[in-house]
């Protein structure tokens, strides 16, 4: 899970990974995409984007702006399994297109439409009001969560999470209630062991 802050111009020139699943969410700005699948796009604020690497891929990834810094997640996962073709997808989500609900947007078995993922676990993402609760029902496949906060702040338990805090849940097996404090995005990862 990084953080990152790209300066106008700036980014990371053409550079190879391979057994890696590679989620970027840009929050503020825009990033430029090109790789060796022939993908070339420009990722907006709201927006995420999905890169398997599988059996190797180049890519680069630059802030197109001469003005405005680009802020992002970058979420690396191992695949579940080695090899295989590259794959690349996004999601435009678009900044306040989910309101009030967890919407799954990757996993390992397709669920409620999702795109899938080269690994046993689900990627989903959440956007909630000031006051709003949602609950998490615990997986049997999936025992432990990580929830990320993008914006504003949420409470879990005696947890309050503010913009850039991560939990780590560990062995869920009750239902969880995530409140938010102030209007609220955050990613939530439900992984297996």
């Amino acid at each position: 899970m990084n953080n990152d802050i790209i300066q106008p111009k700036g980014g990371f020139g053409r550079h190879p990974h391979d057994n890696a699943e590679i989620f970027t969410y840009v929050i503020s700005g825009a990033l430029e995409h090109q790789d060796s699948m022939g993908n070339g796009s420009i990722i907006k604020s709201g927006d995420l984007q999905y890169m398997s690497a599988g059996d190797g891929v180049f890519h680069s990834e630059f802030n197109p702006s001469t003005e405005h810094p680009t802020e992002l997640y970058q979420i690396w996962m191992l695949p579940n399994q080695n090899g295989g073709k590259p794959l690349y997808s996004e999601k435009k989500l678009g900044n306040g297109s989910i309101k009030n609900e967890l919407k799954i947007l990757y996993s390992g078995d397709e669920r409620e439409g999702s795109s899938p993922i080269r690994q046993d676990a689900i990627f989903s993402f959440g956007q909630l009001e000031q006051g709003r609760t949602l609950e998490i029902n615990p997986e049997v496949n999936l025992p432990h969560g990580w929830i990320q906060v993008i914006s504003g702040s949420l409470a879990i338990g005696d947890f309050n999470l503010e913009k850039a805090d991560g939990l780590a849940i560990e062995n869920i097996d009750q239902t969880l209630a995530i409140k938010a404090v102030n209007d609220c995005a955050f990613f939530l990862f439900q992984l297996p062991e």
